[in-house]
């Protein structure tokens, strides 16, 4: 029952990191859909049988607003404009807004992964009633088997469609986060969190100082 979701069908919280070439690196799969994210994404980095691979020395994870400020995972300012399709009218008035445009517009490259998968395995969507531990071996499957074309066959026309325009991501849904560090089972540390925003906060101030010039130059050229 716990993994029965509101249409009555069993819905899993699957975790994953993917690279900027749209390979998985790291699936979690099994949780029930009601799970919240950051217990998910918590589990995952402090089980060491499950080998995380934690990133390194001045690397940082992009994540989405649904999980908690950790060492060397970036988060978006919350209560703010995040999603790329929320800046097509107003660009960002701020450095805060400008970085959470540039971490939505990278986080749109696992966007993009995910669609590929649901397009290609539909067994995804319309799972037969199979046991919880064979589904959840499908899933892993689904990944694998992805990562296998992604590899092998630079010419699948699903990946070929998605490098010839940036800007698509294939349709489907992608439930809003429903959970913040503050209101996570198990909270981040004080010293942790309070590093990543300082980090954060530097990487803002760059950008919209970027942005800001961009459009010195941008005026000066229209002018000459």
């Amino acid at each position: 029952m716990p993994y029965r979701g509101r249409k009555g069908i069993p819905t899993f919280n699957v975790m994953v990191v993917c690279d900027f070439d749209m390979c998985f690196m790291f699936v979690s799969a099994g949780w029930e859909g009601s799970a919240r994210d950051s217990r998910v994404f918590l589990h995952a980095i402090r089980t060491l049988k499950f080998n995380f691979p934690k990133p390194l020395e001045d690397k940082y994870y992009l994540l989405d607003k649904g999980y908690p400020d950790r060492d060397g995972y970036l988060v978006p300012y919350p209560r703010l404009r995040y999603h790329k399709k929320q800046f097509q009218h107003k660009p960002p008035q701020n450095e805060r807004e400008t970085f959470n445009r540039w971490n939505s517009s990278l986080q749109s490259c696992i966007e993009r992964s995910f669609g590929v998968l649901k397009q290609r395995w539909k067994i995804l969507t319309k799972m037969p009633q199979f046991g919880i531990e064979t589904q959840i071996r499908i899933i892993v499957a689904t990944f694998a088997l992805h990562n296998y074309i992604r590899i092998n066959s630079p010419d699948d026309p699903l990946f070929r469609v998605l490098e010839e325009y940036p800007d698509f991501i294939p349709s489907f849904e992608i439930p809003d986060a429903h959970a913040t560090c503050k209101d996570a089972a198990e909270s981040c540390t004080q010293d942790s969190y309070t590093k990543m925003q300082a980090i954060r906060d530097d990487i803002a101030k760059s950008l919209w100082r970027a942005r800001r010039r961009n459009q010195i130059i941008v005026h000066m050229l229209i002018g000459y």
